[in-house]
């Protein structure tokens, strides 16, 4: 029995000591060493060649490194019947609540217009809006929406949220389903979307989305890159129809250099680091659930291929 890990060297070295103190009578192997492949039982991965996880004959348990699993769900060749679990952990759920909290009081303070004005060395002071007046609108309110949003509830945001099926989340009112959309955006001054990438919602962030915001409105997409319909944004930006983006993600990563995101006045883009799974963490996620497997018992967080998430 063995665990297989395939993520970058510099990070290799974190899951190595955290995993030695979790599992230790579970050997961890390097995805470019990995030994019998009839001995690895687990992989811990982030997007594997396609086909490459079918080469382990006796795999109970794939795990994503990431919250995402795209990067799994578009092998057409992933092994029949093993289990896909996601990364659900305290750290990667703080970093994305410290990114959305940021960000939507970035844009709540009117800071774009300040990075404005100190470029153009203009002193001049806006107007604040308190936050008791100020709607945020969450797309999707799975693990890491609803804890954002009760963070933003903190701040005395009023705060919703928007999901496939209908949620119950105290002191945030919900929307969901395809009529529930255009309501939830229409009271939204700054969208977040952290939906997963399915069918449905990819290029859910277009023209027609970003007509029925507030005029102004602010977005931070921090979800999957292809959420956004990247020439709609820009039209959206550029009327004045937008008042700002935060951008953590891309349909093309790295975001090339020709990209009219990188200069424009109204965008701040970030190299998809809103958040990041923190291996001392997230060790503890996978080893209680490997506990779990070795027990009989089903893993936590198995993703629904069907549903892609």
């Amino acid at each position: 029995m063995a665990l297989i890990l395939k993520t970058d060297i510099e990070r290799g070295n974190s899951w190595h000591r955290a995993f030695a103190r979790l599992l230790p009578d579970v050997p961890l192997r390097d995805w470019r060493a990995p030994g019998d492949p009839e001995e690895i039982e687990f992989a811990l991965v982030w997007a594997p060649e396609a086909g490459a996880l079918r080469k382990f004959p006796n795999l109970k348990t794939i795990f994503s490194i990431g919250a995402g699993i795209d990067h799994l769900a578009s092998d057409p060749d992933l092994p029949e019947g093993v289990p896909i679990v996601r990364m659900v952990e305290p750290g990667l759920t703080a970093g994305m609540v410290e990114f959305v909290v940021m960000s939507a009081l970035y844009h709540h303070r009117f800071m774009l217009d300040y990075a404005v004005q100190q470029r153009e060395k203009v002193w001049h002071e806006i107007e604040q809006i308190p936050t008791f007046r100020r709607r945020v609108g969450i797309l999707g309110l799975g693990v890491l929406g609803a804890a954002c949003a009760e963070k933003l509830r903190g701040f005395d945001f009023q705060v919703s949220g928007w999901s496939r099926r209908p949620k119950d989340h105290a002191g945030i009112e919900s929307f969901h389903g395809a009529d529930g959309l255009m309501p939830f955006l229409a009271r939204s001054d700054i969208l977040v979307c952290l939906l997963p990438l399915t069918t449905e919602t990819e290029g859910i962030l277009n023209a027609e989305t970003f007509a029925a915001l507030p005029r102004g409105a602010a977005l931070i997409s921090a979800g999957r890159g292809k959420h956004v319909v990247e020439p709609d944004l820009l039209a959206a930006l550029d009327s004045g129809q937008l008042g700002g983006a935060t951008l953590d993600v891309f349909r093309d990563e790295p975001l090339p250099p020709d990209s009219p995101f990188w200069a424009h006045p109204r965008i701040v883009v970030v190299p998809h680091i809103a958040s990041m799974t923190i291996a001392e963490t997230a060790a503890e996620a996978v080893a209680a659930n490997i506990r779990r497997v070795q027990a009989g018992q089903a893993p936590e967080h198995v993703v629904d291929l069907k549903r892609g998430y």
